[in-house]
């Protein structure tokens, strides 16, 4: 089973990087003098074997080309249904495999990818996949594998404006991705993945100062508060213990988390999977955090019986008490936590839902002192 959704069994699916793969082996084999394979086989990293019907070809002198349909199983992948595209014609002798990206394909333009700047945004394990797809068929033709092979997705470039591409600095398309060659649906690590190399392009760029966010609102309160660029701005969502884990590891200098009430109100709590798969916010606790900041117990009561986190902020709110400053510090700590002494100083800003801070917790670095509004006095 790959998982499931409603107690219905989800359905596996095939990167970009399998696909680009696969039409390059059924390119490369009519090239050498042979027809189209369909459906083509493709070697995946894990050994695994899978088939593909070819959904497109065409051939030309000296050229052949060849286009597998993206399936994304049960994943909400931009790309699922897109024609991936390949295109090889001879290279010179000795040359090995030659990568150019074509329609819809990006080009990397900023340091700290994993590919070169001016380099095709084709990742390294697509790139070894397709490599051992023309060895593979060179092999059996008994010809040199010397290709230049060309990756296009027809209405690529509008589907990247539906991903992080442009901040990473990757223009003119989609990249080609992939670390095993399968999808699995609403797995975590294309969204990881995105977030690392986020963060790998900001300390390229030599940027002392990036924001982390949940959603759209925080990170435009993040922006706003600090006048930062874009580059400087990481997509989180729901992943706040991947994103921290990473920085512990690459850390840059100072650190914003900017979060909604609900979601903060978690890592507040020491939770790092922020989602609400992983569960409701704690409305108790809440309270019981209303009782420390010697809220009437009223408002403790309604507090505990609130039907949401949002509810209780505009209680807490018009009362005029700190609880998203409260928040604030204790996610704040729970942040430095898993930092665990990285040279790195935290902000914390707790926003509402209309991008407002709600609350904040100061900079504060490793070893510092407690900033919490209970403990100041507040």
């Amino acid at each position: 089973m790959d998982g499931e959704r409603d107690g219905q069994a989800l359905r596996r699916g095939w990167t970009t990087g399998t696909c680009a793969a696969a039409a390059t082996r059924a390119a490369t084999a009519a090239l050498f003098g042979g027809d189209f394979p369909d459906p083509v086989m493709v070697t995946l990293p894990g050994g695994q074997t899978p088939c593909f019907a070819l959904g497109w070809t065409e051939r030309g002198d000296g050229w052949a080309a060849a286009g597998v349909v993206k399936d994304a199983g049960d994943d909400p992948d931009v790309t699922h249904g897109a024609l991936v595209r390949a295109r090889v014609e001879r290279a010179p002798a000795g040359a090995g495999v030659l990568f150019r990206a074509g329609e819809g394909v990006g080009m990397v333009t900023r340091p700290g990818l994993p590919v070169p700047v001016g380099e095709p945004a084709i990742n390294p394990v697509p790139r070894a996949m397709i490599r051992r797809a023309v060895e593979e068929a060179a092999a059996e033709a008994g010809t040199a594998p010397d290709l230049l092979v060309e990756i296009s997705i027809p209405g690529g470039e509008k589907l990247a404006e539906r991903t992080l591409n442009g901040r990473l600095g990757i223009v003119g398309g989609l990249s080609i991705l992939g670390t095993t060659g399968i999808v699995v649906p609403y797995s975590c690590g294309a969204w990881i993945a995105s977030i690392q190399r986020g963060v790998d392009v900001a300390r390229a760029a030599g940027l002392t100062h990036v924001a982390a966010a949940t959603g759209a609102a925080s990170e435009g309160a993040a922006q706003r508060r600090h006048g930062l660029s874009e580059q400087a701005l990481i997509d989180m969502g729901d992943f706040a213990g991947g994103t921290l884990k990473y920085l512990r590891r690459h850390p840059v200098p100072r650190l914003t988390l900017a979060g909604g009430f609900a979601k903060f109100s978690k890592l507040a709590q020491g939770i790092l999977d922020l989602h609400s798969k992983r569960g409701v916010v704690d409305l108790g606790w809440l309270a019981d955090r209303l009782a420390v900041l010697g809220a009437p117990a009223d408002l403790v009561d309604n507090a505990r019986s609130a039907n949401t986190a949002a509810q209780v902020l505009g209680m807490v709110q018009q009362a005029g008490l700190p609880l998203a400053d409260h928040v604030a510090a204790l996610a704040q700590a729970t942040a430095l936590a898993v930092l665990d002494g990285a040279p790195i100083a935290v902000e914390v800003l707790v926003v509402d839902r209309e991008g407002r801070v709600a609350g904040e917790a100061p900079w504060r670095g490793p070893g510092e002192g407690v900033k919490d509004p209970v403990e100041r006095g507040a």
